[in-house]
């Protein structure tokens, strides 16, 4: 069964943000990796980015995990008050992303069609036809655990 899980968005302080949310919560992080950890040639990423956040994961309770990034400044600045959290969805197989992102997206807008990733998921983007933004995701090593 499909995870669902909140993705916020920040103007490069996601990790300040996340150190805040810990401190709250508790726990650990499950997952940290910097714009720097995915540059290549393919995909370039500007000096003052490099130490962005690409993607942080915080578990909360038993099956729950809160996620963020920074957005790159080549992306512009989200808007504070809306545009902000997506909701992600963790599937369990190439087959339920299809499905999901297909299903969800129809008669929306596609911001990143679902493929294989350079962070190594199957991953895609989109906003429905009623404005929420979604994320799909399958991690094939994710077997049950952040």
């Amino acid at each position: 069964m499909a995870l669902i899980n909140p993705h916020i968005n920040f103007n490069g302080n996601a990790e300040e943000a996340f150190t805040f949310y810990k401190s709250i919560f508790g726990g650990d992080f499950a997952k940290i990796v910097r714009l720097k950890d995915i540059a290549s040639s393919e995909f370039p990423v500007a000096e003052n980015d490099k130490n962005k956040i690409m993607h942080i994961a915080l578990p909360i309770g038993k099956t729950n995990v809160l996620m963020g990034n920074d957005v790159p400044e080549f992306l512009g600045k989200v808007n504070e008050r809306e545009n902000r959290s997506k909701i992600s969805i963790s599937t369990e197989s190439k087959e339920e992303a299809d499905k999901l992102f297909n299903g969800l997206s129809a008669g929306g807008e596609i911001e990143m069609p679902i493929a294989d990733s350079p962070w190594g998921s199957y991953f895609g983007m989109f906003r429905d036809k009623y404005g929420i933004e979604w994320m799909v995701d399958f991690d094939p090593k994710y077997n049950g655990k952040v």
